[in-house]
């Protein structure tokens, strides 16, 4: 598996799951929040724990191996200002470029999206926040890469 291929099952995993509030499975662990995609021999687990205050972590699978992982933990500032149909809103837009979350500048009404990221898909650290007007009411760090499971005893 290729990592193009990868990049692009992430895209329509991402589509499929928490933007589109689709793909919500059974708790793999007490409180959690699990959404699933699969495709053929390729499988997305997206699990967070919380909901203001919240930390996850998304995986694929190639064949039932792990292969690409992110960590993420995020806050939202201002509960009366954020809406999280604008932040699945700017979810939705991810790009073969930027796959990890949404694209680095939405723009919708007096929200806007911002996503910035060190690396590429192999090994990347990154940060995204949303603004009300110019107030900073959400954030959230980020950071993952490629997964190989070679032990080394």
């Amino acid at each position: 598996m290729n990592k193009d291929n990868l990049i692009e099952f992430l895209i329509e995993a991402k589509k499929n799951t928490y933007a589109s509030s689709t793909g919500k499975v059974s708790s793999s662990r007490p409180n959690s929040y699990d959404l699933e995609f699969n495709l053929g021999e390729l499988k997305y687990i997206d699990s967070y724990l919380g909901t203001h205050l919240f930390t996850g972590e998304e995986a694929i699978w190639n064949e039932l191996k792990p292969v690409w992982s992110m960590n993420y933990t995020g806050r939202v500032l201002n509960e009366d200002k954020f809406s999280s149909d604008f932040l699945k809103k700017s979810l939705m837009e991810p790009t073969c470029l930027y796959p990890y979350r949404g694209k680095p500048i939405f723009k919708d009404g007096e929200y806007t999206y911002v996503m910035e990221v060190t690396g590429d898909f192999s090994w990347f650290v990154g940060r995204e926040v949303i603004f009300f007007k110019d107030e900073l009411i959400y954030e959230l760090n980020f950071h993952g890469g490629l997964v190989l499971d070679k032990h080394f005893d």
